[in-house]
């Protein structure tokens, strides 16, 4: 790597341990950050330690394990698609995770039965999509993705209209993207650092890939294979985090645009990478403001990346048309 990229990476690698420790002493439940540090620094204050401990610290690690997984989705669909707009729930995965997350609230299962629910609903629409669009090309995998969304968000209306008003906040919160269902941070966390490595290992058919069609054939790439793989990959990593966070929008969206902008390239060994530790960081902070903003309630995290995040694409695409002129 050139120097002005590992200088940036270290730079963001100091704002994500930023974040980390602002997220870890500071909550809603009233204990200070001096205490919290003195706990950290090897106090014997058990409450306060249980709290940081079993607590804060898995949901943020969840945080940025899920943030991760988004960004590296874009990155990849970005790649797969060329296209700017692509982003983790063009191809339906959230929608179907969402139909079968609500279906098992509305039985009254437990919130393990829950998660399973949204894997299996994310599987199924993932394979729907699959089905309908193979041999049609990028554009109809988009399209149908697209389709198979929409009619997950029509079957979504339906089940919370059936719902009742108890069940309805636990919905809403769901599909408003809500880290308190991230019963554990292992799975994203892990899963986030092997799609992450193994993006970087395949950076070169992705540079190739977002190249373009005729590129990628000159250089012999079997297309057909590395799109099959490169949707299921997407798939997988988006079905993991909206089955830890719910539906959360816009950080495989922005991230990829942040990082291509503030790196100055795009070669997927540097925006791989890149954008995982971003997207967690990202996705920590705007979980940090869900903690505190309106404490001792807490609001959806993916609410406050919507509010947040919105007015940041249109910044960066501002950004990025000066740059092409």
């Amino acid at each position: 790597m050139r120097s002005g990229t590992l200088r940036r990476m270290g730079v963001l690698a100091a704002v994500a341990l930023l974040v980390f420790c602002i997220s870890l002493m500071t909550g809603s439940s009233g204990i200070s950050p001096s205490r919290a540090l003195a706990v950290l620094a090897g106090g014997h204050d058990e409450a306060v330690r249980s709290v940081l401990m079993q607590v804060r610290l898995p949901r943020l690690l969840a945080g940025f394990g899920v943030g991760a997984l988004l960004a590296l989705s874009g990155v990849l669909l970005q790649a797969l698609f060329r296209n700017p707009l692509a982003d983790p729930f063009v191809l339906g995965v959230s929608g179907g995770a969402a139909v079968g997350a609500l279906c098992a609230m509305l039985a009254g299962c437990a919130a393990l039965a829950v998660q399973g629910s949204a894997v299996a609903g994310a599987m199924a629409s993932v394979a729907l999509v699959y089905f309908l669009a193979r041999g049609g090309g990028t554009a109809r995998l988009l399209l149908t993705g697209v389709v198979v969304a929409s009619a997950c968000g029509a079957l979504v209306s339906v089940l919370l209209a059936l719902a009742t008003s108890v069940q309805v906040r636990g919905m809403v919160f769901w599909l408003a993207g809500d880290l308190s269902w991230a019963l554990s941070p292992r799975a994203s966390l892990a899963a986030a650092l092997l799609a992450a490595a193994l993006a970087v290992v395949v950076a070169r058919p992705l540079n190739v890939l977002a190249a373009g069609e005729l590129r990628a054939r000159a250089v012999g790439l079997e297309l057909e294979t590395w799109r099959t793989l490169l949707f299921i990959a997407c798939a997988i990593l988006t079905a993991i985090a909206v089955v830890s966070a719910g539906t959360v929008g816009f950080v495989g969206l922005i991230t990829p645009h942040a990082v291509r902008l503030v790196f100055k390239t795009s070669d997927h060994r540097v925006v791989a990478p890149a954008s995982a530790l971003a997207g967690g960081t990202v996705l920590a902070a705007a979980d940090l403001i869900a903690r505190t903003v309106a404490s001792p309630r807490q609001l959806p995290v993916g609410a406050i990346m919507a509010i947040v995040g919105a007015p940041i694409f249109l910044f960066l695409l501002r950004s990025k048309s000066r740059n092409t002129h």
